[in-house]
């Protein structure tokens, strides 16, 4: 299911009567990158989203997040929910089963990446906790602290996310990258 985030998030932001600088200091979150969001133009990180939600005083659910139907601990290859801003080239398909939120510490996301993005797609940002990327299909860029690494199948990354970083699929074919983060998005 594809599920317009950034119109959701401006929105929301609009009904609050709330500008998008306003909303970049109760999120502590830069404008263009607030602006990006909105228009599909860059992903967006669990940590970030959930900024964004508490500074507009909603759930990330009220963002129109979906999660997996089944009561199980199992997340079932049919029931996985994925989330993807409009325009954006990124797509998150959630992997966990319906552990409680108050027993979960990480977050397992397969990540699809369209192919066909630009260097001005791409805007850096830092956030709380960790996160681990396995490189599954294709060339995905990473990028950290200002410097670029092409990471193919087999290669991973594992990083503390306060530091800058981003990645972008820069390539002409898919990216699929196994992500695992200590912030949720789909609850």
């Amino acid at each position: 299911m594809e599920v317009e985030i950034g119109k959701s998030i401006k929105k929301l932001r609009v009904q609050h009567g709330m500008t998008l600088r306003e909303l970049g200091e109760k999120s502590n979150l830069s404008i263009s990158y607030l602006s990006l969001v909105e228009r599909g133009k860059t992903s967006i990180s669990f940590s970030s989203l959930k900024k964004i939600a508490e500074a507009l005083g909603v759930s990330e659910k009220e963002l129109s997040i979906k999660s997996s139907s089944s009561p199980e601990r199992v997340a079932r290859s049919y029931e996985l929910s994925a989330i993807r801003l409009s325009g954006s080239k990124f797509i998150y398909h959630s992997l966990r089963g319906e552990i409680p939120a108050e027993k979960r510490k990480m977050e397992p996301v397969l990540v699809t990446i369209l192919p066909g993005q630009t260097r001005e797609d791409v805007a850096p940002y830092s956030h709380e906790g960790e996160e681990f990327g396995f490189i599954l299909e294709g060339t995905l860029t990473f990028i950290v602290e200002n410097k670029s690494y092409d990471l193919v199948p087999g290669d991973s990354l594992h990083i503390p996310s306060r530091i800058s970083h981003n990645w972008a699929n820069f390539s002409n074919k898919l990216v699929r990258m196994l992500y695992v983060s200590t912030c949720n998005v789909f609850d």
